[in-house]
């Protein structure tokens, strides 16, 4: 399983960003999909989760109704459309996938993790 996040970038406060996530290797449509993100000096933490063959999702707090995570079964990528960005969004996000289709919001539950994609929000 591969999995490559891409999208990042420097976005204003009040900005929005969409983040993809192309996966390969195996099929995928009973996969959960998650994104998680790690600033400088924090741990790695939960941001949001769906289930490919169900589209259920699910959202830490701190980026409810500002986020919004779908996939495209077709092209094999997850997406994470980020509005109303705040300087303390700014972390690297990764993507990662559970073959076991559970929904979960620890880094444990995920087993494949791609490379992290930079977000940086200036005030």
């Amino acid at each position: 399983v591969q999995l490559q996040a891409s999208g990042g970038g420097l976005v204003q406060a009040g900005g929005s960003l969409r983040l993809s996530c192309a996966a390969s290797g195996r099929t995928f449509s009973s996969y959960a999909m998650g994104w998680f993100r790690q600033a400088p000096g924090k741990e790695r933490e939960f941001v949001a989760a769906t289930i490919w063959s169900t589209g259920s999702t699910f959202y830490a707090d701190s980026v409810k109704g500002r986020a919004t995570i779908s996939g495209d079964n077709a092209k094999n990528t997850v997406y994470l459309q980020m509005n109303s960005l705040k300087p303390e969004d700014t972390a690297v996000y990764y993507c990662a996938a559970d073959p076991r289709g559970f929904i979960a919001s620890t880094t444990d539950a995920f087993g494949y993790w791609g490379q992290g994609t930079q977000v940086t929000v200036s005030s």
